[in-house]
């Protein structure tokens, strides 16, 4: 089977759930997106979060994605960094856990980074993201070994903020002879960097995915238009529609994949990150395009039931059956 590497921020989510948005407004924080704070506006977070019941849990984009391709079984390997304190342990630990191979790195002199999570009653999730560790990950720590013996890198868009080393992880992986795949990030990440996202897109991904508000940010246009140009970027581009389902396009052949139906919508932390979990495993296994969105859209409908990027081993049990 393929073995695929992530590179990403190593956070650890601290969720809770709001009665409201107004909490929001009150935070400076837009609804749906993420929020980069610093060490004042996390000590703010943690004492707002420790009197709301808060669940912590592993995160990270690139890392939700990863650990739920390990409950398939797929050889998979996560690179990141973290601190010495007990979220940095907490980290590694979840990774372990779950058979990951890991390349985390450790700072001495910054905490392990920490994604303040608010769930609103539409299970719409807003992020505060203090990166700390995670962002002092640089180009110079990376080195071949990293990458040998993959088939693919999945690279979350939330590391834009050193494009020297995305840049360097990319050269490492191509020499190694990896395809590269990127998950964009909150579209105003997208929108704040959107030149060195088409830098990327254009010289160095092969696959692409998106949901509908960061390929509007990335093109201007709507879902399917935006299929069309980020198709004609990549050898392949998927746009999420959410409840609406998937598209996808490889070269001239274009799919529509339906949602998976789901009662309620708890909570959408991880959502798209279990997705491009579900569709790299499919494309692990050999399976068409429309088969790999359709088992994205299988784990996608199982997570966004639950709180957190998080499912039970019960669970995944029965995905494998239904797989």
């Amino acid at each position: 089977m393929d073995k695929i590497i992530g590179l990403g921020n190593a956070l650890t989510d601290v969720l809770a759930i709001v009665k409201s948005d107004e909490i929001l407004a009150d935070l400076k924080l837009q609804k749906g997106c993420i929020t980069f704070v610093n060490d004042e506006g996390l000590l703010k977070m943690n004492r707002l979060l420790a009197s709301m019941q808060a669940r912590k849990m592993p995160g990270g984009s690139a890392g939700n994605s990863i650990r739920a391709m390990a409950r398939l079984n797929v050889p998979v390997g996560f690179i990141g960094k973290v601190g010495t304190d007990d979220n940095g342990a907490f980290y590694r630990e979840s990774l372990s856990a779950c058979g990951v191979d890991t390349h985390l790195l450790v700072s001495t002199n910054l905490p392990s980074g920490v994604a303040s999570t608010f769930i609103s009653p539409d299970g719409e999730r807003t992020f505060a993201d203090y990166l700390g560790a995670a962002s002092s990950l640089k180009a110079e720590e990376l080195v071949p070994d990293m990458f040998k013996g993959y088939t693919y890198l999945l690279i979350e868009g939330y590391l834009v903020q050193d494009h020297d080393m995305i840049l360097r992880a990319i050269e490492l992986a191509k020499e190694a002879g990896l395809q590269v795949c990127m998950d964009l990030a909150s579209p105003n990440v997208v929108r704040d960097d959107r030149d060195f996202f088409s830098l990327l897109i254009n010289k160095y991904v092969d696959i692409v995915f998106a949901n509908e508000e960061e390929a509007r940010a990335f093109t201007g246009k709507e879902p399917e238009e935006a299929l069309d140009v980020l198709g004609g970027l990549c050898s392949v581009a998927v746009v999420k529609l959410g409840a609406r389902g998937s598209l996808l396009r490889k070269g001239t052949e274009t799919v529509h994949v339906e949602a998976v139906a789901v009662e309620k919508v708890v909570d959408t932390t991880g959502a798209g990150d279990y997705f491009a979990a579900g569709f790299l495993y499919g494309l692990t296994c050999g399976y068409a395009l429309e088969k790999c969105a359709r088992i994205g859209s299988l784990l996608s409908g199982r997570i966004i039931q639950v709180i957190g990027a998080e499912l039970s081993p019960e669970e995944w049990e029965t995905i494998k059956n239904e797989l």
